[in-house]
């Protein structure tokens, strides 16, 4: 029987940081759930920890991916299986990190995928249409799943399209709820995890000043640098820098002279704040986690205590 810590929350709640310092208390190594952090050479536009502040923890699933290419939520699972099953032969503990809610339920709940192979002639087919276009395509043949998608995601989008071409709709995912257990060959035969969910949660104002703060911050490390380098150097389309949303999309805009800086920064601010709502509604849903403000010193207390008696 293994014991996994998660610790999720909306954008600019500070995961990051009380990973690291839950990690040091309990001994645990760290598994990145976030569907940008995956890949190399996405540094600020996706908020990625840097080495400094990893702190010695080790992180997982960071940088290991060409930007060019999709990775998917089914590799993810994989991997993720496979290093927490690494992780607990050590005798340490896996904390799962991230925003990426998809990510979290594919491994907290164990979600079986739709077995529907890439399509790749279909791909190249519907990666020249925008998102409003593919949204549209998907309403047609799914209108249940075009309800709880992501409208502005063409990779989402494309996957779902795929999938509903094939089985005629895209299928609720079947889980593993009961304890879980993971696929044997990824977890140790059918060894059942233990999850412990841990939520941060700020007041809205106070989110909605870190986002402003943190956004202006990373335009003045080089954010727009970064993505105009993945653009020119690394060969990454605009039209897939723009899939990757939020800071991609609207500064790939920008440096197609599409919108202003000042557009871009108004436009960032609006939509990263939309972003969080719609992370809070997806994490909301679990009513098990337990959920501190991480501003307060005693709440984040309580759940270092919730923690270490869950690991006893």
């Amino acid at each position: 029987m293994g014991k996994l810590i998660v610790i999720l929350g909306q954008t600019a709640t500070g995961k990051s940081d009380f990973a690291v310092q839950i990690a040091k208390d309990i001994n645990g190594e760290i598994i990145s759930a976030d569907s940008r952090q995956v890949y190399k050479g996405m540094d600020l536009g996706s908020g990625k920890i840097t080495k400094k502040e990893m702190g010695g923890v080790p992180h997982y699933l960071l940088d290991i991916y060409s930007p060019s290419k999709v990775f998917t939520v089914n590799e993810f699972q994989k991997r993720a299986f496979k290093i927490i099953k690494e992780i607990l032969a050590k005798g340490k503990v896996p904390i799962i990190c991230g925003g990426t809610g998809f990510y979290i339920d594919a491994v907290v709940n164990g979600n079986i995928f739709p077995d529907v192979p890439p399509n790749k002639k279909l791909r190249e087919e519907l990666s020249k249409k925008s998102a409003p276009q593919l949204f549209k395509i998907l309403e047609k043949l799914d209108k249940n799943r075009a309800k709880n998608i992501d409208a502005n995601n063409p990779v989402r989008l494309i996957r779902a399209i795929e999938i509903a071409k094939v089985l005629g709709k895209v299928p609720p995912l079947k889980t593993n709820t009961a304890t879980f257990s993971a696929p044997a060959e990824n977890v140790a035969g059918n060894n059942k995890l233990e999850v412990l969910k841990i939520g941060l949660e700020l007041p809205p104002e106070i989110l909605k000043e870190r986002i402003k703060t943190r956004l202006s911050a990373r335009i003045k490390k080089g954010m727009i640098k970064e993505i105009k380098d993945l653009h020119e150097k690394e060969k990454v389309s605009w039209k897939r820098l723009e899939a990757f949303g939020l800071e991609y999309r609207y500064v790939s805009l920008h440096l197609q002279n599409k919108l202003s800086k000042e557009e871009m920064i108004e436009k960032l601010n609006t939509e990263i704040w939309h972003f969080a709502k719609r992370q809070k509604t997806w994490f909301k849903r679990d009513k098990a986690t337990i959920w501190i403000n991480p501003l307060e010193i005693h709440e984040k207390a309580f759940a270092l205590k919730q923690v270490k008696d869950f690991l006893k």
